[in-house]
């Protein structure tokens, strides 16, 4: 799942995909680096300025119809927690809403439903959006991620959101600190043996950056360790910035457990 972000402000980019035709030149590269989803955000997940839903649709409206015609096979994803935004790409042909902050409005399972989109149920520490977490706690990180990824996604379900759209997602970062977000990578088949599918957001995370002491541009080897990991311990999705690189581990994790054959065979056959 390749990253684009509509943003000016965005925490890893800086605004390098804020503009239509580099956003456009960023999902060309992406799928031809091989990401098979691409999500699209319009509003950064930090703390800013201020961004409704007006403007969120004026970032977001008419670019989504465009990524569909030029890429007719991508499965395209959506970045909000708004049930009016989510309306509108359903229409422009969206396949995916990806809630990151964990069923803030519960319409959004319901346009789900409506429109025949999938779902992505994410654990934000029940925080409303654009919040960080401070001196958060829980008596057992990982359950609460799956008490309430799991509540929302049979929500889903029950409202008519197809069972095979529906993904789970941790929430690196989002409501946790980092031991948190690295309790929630080692204990992935924990949420895994759920039997929904799993997404991991881990690219360039703060979690990854402090484990290595490492700034927002250096931390590229934590984060391609943290996907290979995350991909050995069951995770299905993996949201990236750096997409040539996370699907090169990918596809080597995938030989390693033997769901995946050789590239190229030579070696010993000469």
């Amino acid at each position: 799942m390749a990253i684009i972000n509509r943003t000016p402000d965005s925490f890893f980019d800086r605004g390098a995909t804020y503009g239509e035709p580099e956003a456009l030149a960023a999902v060309d590269r992406a799928v031809a680096e091989g990401a098979q989803i691409i999500d699209i955000g319009a509003v950064k997940a930090a703390p800013g300025e201020d961004v409704d839903t007006i403007e969120e649709l004026r970032r977001l409206g008419g670019f989504v119809a465009l990524v569909r015609s030029r890429h007719p096979s991508v499965v395209i994803s959506v970045d909000t927690w708004r049930a009016e935004v989510g309306r509108v790409v359903a229409s422009e042909g969206a396949d995916l809403l990806n809630d990151a902050w964990g069923g803030t409005d519960p319409r959004l399972a319901e346009v789900a439903a409506e429109h025949a989109l999938g779902l992505v149920c994410t654990h934000a520490g029940h925080l409303p959006p654009r919040t960080r977490p401070h001196r958060i706690a829980y008596d057992d990180v990982v359950a609460d991620i799956i008490a309430t990824t799991t509540g929302l996604a049979n929500r889903a379900v029950a409202l008519g959101v197809r069972p095979d759209g529906v993904i789970v997602d941790p929430g690196h970062d989002f409501g946790k600190n980092s031991r948190h977000s690295l309790e929630a990578t080692r204990r992935l088949p924990e949420l895994a043996a759920t039997g929904w599918p799993v997404l991991v957001a881990l690219s360039n995370k703060d979690f990854i950056g402090e484990t290595l002491d490492a700034p927002v541009t250096d931390r590229l080897e934590g984060s391609l360790a943290a996907t290979a990991v995350s991909a050995w311990l069951g995770a299905r999705i993996f949201r990236a910035h750096q997409v040539a690189e996370t699907r090169r581990v990918l596809d080597m994790v995938a030989a390693i457990r033997g769901t995946r054959d050789l590239a190229v065979a030579r070696r010993g056959l000469a």
